[in-house]
């Protein structure tokens, strides 16, 4: 079930399968969301939890016990409830059951609210451990953007703005997708990252040292700016496919842990970043999405 939400300048649409968002318009009817191509990458915006990436051998641990799972795990796979919807926002719930204690043995409840205000779309996670015991759990975000917002442009005409920076600090990756040390230095075209990553040599380009966390993707031939903030997640990863006659669109993912890696350990409470929970504990993360220019 698809569910549309509005504001004076945007409008959003979200599936109940994984909850997702499916389609970012303006009023205008300019689509900003990356519309899953199945030849190219046949998702939108998928919510990755409870773990981000791929892990060795599909399985990981906790308190000693191993699970096997899924790359991102299973969110962005099950139907979520809807909770309430108003004109600008709607909220969507998901809890355990048996398939999911199968691949991760914690009760939990996963509330994803998305809201419209003027030019922003807020997209908040509350994750509460309804278990008896510590969850540890990770979150990220997977929102594709579109790179050929107008007639005539290409890849290559947009950028990621960092502020405030001159060069970035990426982990390294293998062949399997996990990450490696050591970090390289590599220096931006002024505070800008141009498109595609793959300049860098790099899938995907991870940060986890932004002195900001805020990101601009923008075009220097068009005045449409859309900026990610992201305050509460400390890791951030800009991905788009490797071939270049695929390259429309660009990922850029609010992480709250390090995926998979060369020098960490596959115990899933080891992960640098892991988010720990008491039982009966709530956490709140959300990060916002800001368009401005399409007037």
């Amino acid at each position: 079930m698809t569910i549309t939400i509005a504001s004076s300048q945007l409008t959003a649409a979200i599936d109940t399968m994984g909850a997702q968002l499916t389609s970012f318009r303006t009023t205008s009817g300019l689509e900003l969301l990356w519309q899953a191509d199945p030849a190219i990458w046949g998702r939108h915006a998928p919510i990755l939890f409870p773990v981000i990436g791929r892990l060795r051998g599909g399985r990981y641990t906790v308190g000693g016990r191993e699970y096997a799972i899924g790359q991102h795990g299973f969110a962005r796979d099950k139907e979520f409830e809807l909770l309430e919807q108003g004109e600008d926002y709607a909220v969507f719930q998901l809890q355990e059951d048996a398939e999911t204690l199968a691949k991760y043995p914690f009760a939990f409840c996963l509330q994803v609210r998305y809201d419209l205000k003027g030019g922003a779309l807020t997209k908040t996670h509350t994750v509460t451990n309804r278990s008896g015991e510590t969850m540890y759990y990770e979150l990220g975000a997977h929102d594709g953007f579109r790179t050929t917002l107008l007639p005539g442009e290409r890849m290559e005409d947009y950028y990621i703005q960092f502020p405030d920076q001159r060069e970035i600090h990426p982990y390294g990756m293998n062949e399997a997708g996990h990450f490696t040390l050591p970090k390289s230095t590599y220096p931006l075209t002024g505070d800008r990252l141009p498109m595609p990553p793959r300049v860098f040599g790099l899938d995907t380009v991870t940060l986890d040292d932004l002195p900001v966390r805020r990101v601009t993707l923008a075009n220097g031939k068009n005045p449409i700016r859309l900026t990610v903030e992201f305050d509460q997640f400390p890791y951030l990863g800009i991905w788009t496919q490797t071939r270049p006659e695929y390259t429309h669109y660009v990922c850029i993912e609010p992480w709250t842990t390090l995926p998979e890696a060369e020098f960490t350990s596959s115990a899933l409470e080891e992960k640098p970043g892991i988010r720990a929970l008491a039982p009966g504990q709530s956490e709140t993360l959300a990060y916002t999405v800001t368009v401005e220019g399409t007037d």
